[in-house]
């Protein structure tokens, strides 16, 4: 009979320890979350890395919404989705509600000064028409080289409506006086971009917007395909005042002058959390702090999708790759955010 009741004493403990180990392995066991993912696909790769490693902690983690900017901080706020790790900022400040610090949060670094942005020339009809900035394309032999739609402006690669950046290109059409020289093309950027590489591979001119981490800097040598030209001076937004030091950059490959007036604030990229959230699952928490990835991995992986390899299954692979790849940071990761629930 005692032995018996020492028997089932061993086993119940047994079965606790058991219990309390899965439960740190898998502190996220029963919680459901619901991601969200910017509309441009340069950014699903953070997305895609995120999941998988809640996954690993146990979390139910739902198909991503693909929303705007100004919808998701006003979803996040009202806790209709959980996070995401497309938050560019300084950038974005100025898209956030006026509840955004008491109901969200930004948290970690996903590529810390990794948003770089700026418009980009042939670097071939750059030398050419002696192209150094924005005020150049005022010249009628520059507009009618860039003009491809034939309505006497020079076209533009530009971004679609509801980003950050196109607020921040119109601005720059307004303040410099180009409206009636440059038609910023807002289609959708992908379609866009494809379209300038054939023209570019055909011989013609290309002047585009683009961001850093981008499959176009790999695709567009700068230096060498491409040029970095210059805003006339730099004239921020509201948005971008407090941030103006950071509007020109120095030491950038390619760039037709050095230091570049880039006219836009180089930006940290970062996740962005509901505060109710975070306060409930200390793990995801403490995951979305440490997650960072190189800009050189995330540009390469953006290349792979401009190549053919874009679906959510291509993007997984992807994903796999990249942690086997750095299995030891993502396993450290993982240690601190079962730590982090305890």
């Amino acid at each position: 009979m005692k032995l018996m009741k020492f028997l089932l004493t061993a086993l119940l403990a047994v079965l606790i320890a058991s219990s309390a180990f899965a439960m740190n392995m898998q502190p996220g066991k029963g919680v459901t979350v619901q991601p969200a993912r910017a509309t441009w696909n340069t950014g699903f790769f953070q997305e895609a890395l995120v999941r998988k490693g809640l996954e690993t902690l146990g979390y139910d983690v739902k198909k991503p919404r693909d929303l705007s900017n100004p919808i998701f901080y006003k979803s996040v706020t009202l806790g209709d989705v959980d996070y995401w790790t497309n938050g560019w900022f300084p950038m974005h400040d100025a898209q956030l509600p006026k509840n955004f610090d008491e109901k969200a949060q930004k948290i970690g670094f996903v590529a810390k000064a990794g948003g770089m942005q700026g418009y980009l020339v042939s670097k071939r009809d750059a030398d050419k028409y002696n192209i150094k900035s924005l005020d150049d394309f005022k010249r009628p032999e520059v507009m009618k080289a860039f003009d491809s739609n034939g309505d006497g402006k020079a076209d533009l690669t530009a971004c679609p409506p509801g980003w950050g950046c196109e607020k921040v290109i119109a601005h720059h059409m307004k303040v410099y006086g180009l409206k009636d020289y440059i038609n910023p093309v807002k289609a959708s950027y992908e379609a866009g971009m494809a379209a300038a590489l054939g023209e570019y591979k055909s011989g013609k001119p290309v002047f585009f917007y683009t961001w850093t981490p981008n499959w176009t800097v790999f695709k567009f040598k700068p230096g060498k395909d491409v040029v970095w030209i210059n805003v006339p001076e730099i004239n921020p937004t509201e948005a971008q005042a407090p941030n103006a030091d950071r509007m020109t950059v120095s030491g950038v490959e390619g760039a037709v002058t050095d230091p570049l007036k880039a006219g836009f604030v180089v930006s940290d990229i970062r996740a962005v959390a509901n505060k109710k959230f975070l306060e409930k699952n200390p793990a995801a928490a403490k995951f979305l702090e440490l997650f960072t990835l190189p800009l050189a991995d995330i540009s390469a992986q953006n290349t792979r999708m401009n190549e053919g390899e874009k679906s959510d299954r291509d993007i997984a692979k992807h994903a796999d790759e990249w942690i086997a790849a750095h299995q030891e940071t993502w396993n450290g990761w993982l240690k601190a955010a079962r730590e982090a629930a305890k």
